[in-house]
């Protein structure tokens, strides 16, 4: 199952870096990018909300193999019209086809572990996919990408994902309860993990959608987009641990306050720095990566301090599409602040997003009491793919 995510994720992960590229090499506006990843994370939360329903109709098995077609598909349609519309609508189906893949790799990692070593295999899965992502992402540098080849190879990948899981050797997962979004409610138990969650939501999909552009128009070169983006990967995943487990040990709603204030300064810097050599923004990029990849994870722990134990799967899959609509909203609101030839404003818009979520969180650390040690959940680095996992 971890070869299938590798896969996967690797796939994912060129395809995320190239075809903003390429789409800016198409002369493609950055509204009309911004527009391609804002239909990419509306498809995804419409897979979030309804691909347990299709799943349990039809069975993991093949509800991942039907998916995982569908996606190689439509991989390999880009090329063949290159339309911002019909991009929209192919970018559409790539979200929905990927959320379903996602629950099913994940319910089945889920389904095959056990109390005492579901949190090694966890983490086991992020740092393997993480490490695959940054690997895709390199990828992009194998040839044109003016060409077909990228888009073939993302084909390739998501065909050769169906093999692994399709030859497992264990019983198929039980079926995995459809997420629920209950905004009032979500805000009621947590204010911070809610507007957390909704606001990161905006800022990740953002720089996932608008991060080669912005790279891209800076004058990089396509070798220096895809480290800088790997560079924020790598960030991340260095620092889920420690921040986590320094949330443990102090009011939760302190570190997020402290990372997400700390990404108002990467990202500036980000915006408006002009460094003496490229490895400098490759440093800046994974110092930023570190700061704002943990912040959902945060947030998430911050509303499960606050949740009963039998309301908890439901406020995890509830902020998974809290997130996914901040996701969706986020692209197009960055492209606002990117007009007239302002790659930089990317940046801008992340750090007004994660500067307002650290204002909320002071107010929020003013008007409500600090959860005792003993009532405080441990810190969990989750992936925001899908609401099985939980």
């Amino acid at each position: 199952v971890l070869i299938c995510a590798g896969l996967l994720m690797a796939g994912t992960g060129l395809f995320q870096t190239l075809l903003p590229l390429r789409a800016d090499q198409e002369g493609f506006s950055t509204t009309l990018i911004g527009f391609l990843g804002t239909a990419y994370f509306g498809g995804f939360m419409i897979g979030c909300y309804f691909g347990p329903k299709f799943i349990m109709a039809v069975g993991h098995v093949r509800s991942f193999a039907g998916a995982a077609a569908i996606l190689a598909i439509l991989c390999l349609a880009f090329p063949i019209l290159v339309d911002p519309y019909f991009w929209g609508a192919l970018r559409i189906l790539t979200g929905l086809s990927l959320a379903i893949m996602y629950i099913v790799v994940e319910s089945w990692l889920n389904d095959c572990s056990n109390n005492q070593n579901r949190g090694r295999i966890l983490s086991s899965y992020i740092i393997v996919t993480n490490i695959v992502t940054m690997a895709g992402q390199l990828m992009v540098n194998l040839s044109d990408t003016r060409g077909d080849l990228l888009f073939a190879i993302v084909a390739m990948l998501a065909c050769a994902s169906i093999v692994p899981l399709t030859l497992t050797p264990t019983t198929t997962p039980k079926p995995i309860p459809t997420a629920k979004l209950d905004l009032r409610f979500l805000f009621k138990i947590s204010p911070a993990g809610a507007i957390g969650c909704l606001l990161v939501g905006a800022a990740e999909g953002a720089f996932w959608s608008l991060g080669p552009v912005f790279a891209q128009e800076r004058g990089m070169s396509i070798s220096d987009v895809t480290l800088l983006m790997a560079a924020f990967v790598l960030g991340g995943t260095i620092s889920q641990w420690p921040l986590g487990w320094a949330s443990d040990k102090v009011d939760r709603r302190i570190v997020i306050c402290a990372t997400a204030a700390g990404t108002v300064v990467t990202g500036l810097t980000m915006a408006f720095a002009e460094p003496a050599a490229p490895w400098m923004m490759f440093v800046t990029a994974m110092l930023h990566g570190a700061l704002m990849v943990p912040l959902y994870a945060l947030c998430l722990s911050h509303a499960n301090d606050h949740a009963p134990n039998e309301r908890m799967v439901e406020i995890s899959s509830g902020l998974l599409l809290t997130y996914a609509i901040g996701a969706t909203a986020g692209p197009l609101t960055a492209t606002l602040f990117m007009q007239n030839d302002s790659p930089g404003g990317l940046f801008v818009f992340i750090a007004a997003a994660l500067g307002t979520l650290a204002l909320f969180v002071v107010y929020r650390l003013l008007a409500a009491p600090v959860v005792k040690d003993g009532e405080r959940a441990d810190f969990v680095p989750v992936p925001k793919t899908s609401q099985s996992v939980y």
